[in-house]
């Protein structure tokens, strides 16, 4: 894919998260695309993500449900406002709450694609269904609820920066 991810835009600010943040060197930096009206991102773990020999830890599973979704709520909230994510003021969501079910074991060592679809976008408040895929099996399902970054919070970490 050629296009910006929804993380590259995230202000520097604003990207140190573990899960997708582009400044977090150790982290997963995971990059979300819109496939349609659906999101779609790629992870390969590694060996250090088992849980059981064989296969993948289930925090590492339930973190990347999170970072897609809070990555997919921003992308939504751009285009619920009809602009480009690269227009000011910056959207960024955290998350309100996380719901994470494991429908089978999750092999390790192919690689994970991780999708979502918005069900709700409404004021702050972006809702997303999301689910792992390995090998055309779906493994985990989930759902976030994001909340869109307050003001006063955004302000706190710029003048931190300063």
């Amino acid at each position: 894919m050629t296009e910006k991810a929804f993380q590259d835009y995230y202000p520097d600010h604003m990207a140190h998260c573990y899960g997708c943040g582009s400044l977090n060197e150790l982290g997963h930096q995971i990059k979300s695309h819109w496939d349609g009206e659906e999101s779609v991102a790629y992870f390969q773990p590694k060996l250090h993500h088992t849980s059981l020999p064989g296969y993948v830890y289930g925090g590492l599973l339930a973190s990347l449900i999170d970072c897609h979704g809070t990555g997919t709520a921003a992308a939504a909230g751009y285009r619920a406002e009809n602009r480009a994510m690269d227009t000011e003021p910056p959207l960024r969501y955290l998350t309100a709450s996380l719901h994470v079910d494991y429908l089978k074991p999750t092999p390790l060592g192919p690689k994970l694609e991780i999708r979502g679809r918005v069900k709700e976008v409404k004021g702050r408040k972006v809702v997303i269904e999301e689910w792992i895929v390995v090998n055309g099996v779906i493994t985990v399902r989930g759902e976030l609820v994001a909340v869109q970054v307050p003001d006063a919070l955004v302000l706190e970490l710029l003048n931190d920066e300063g």
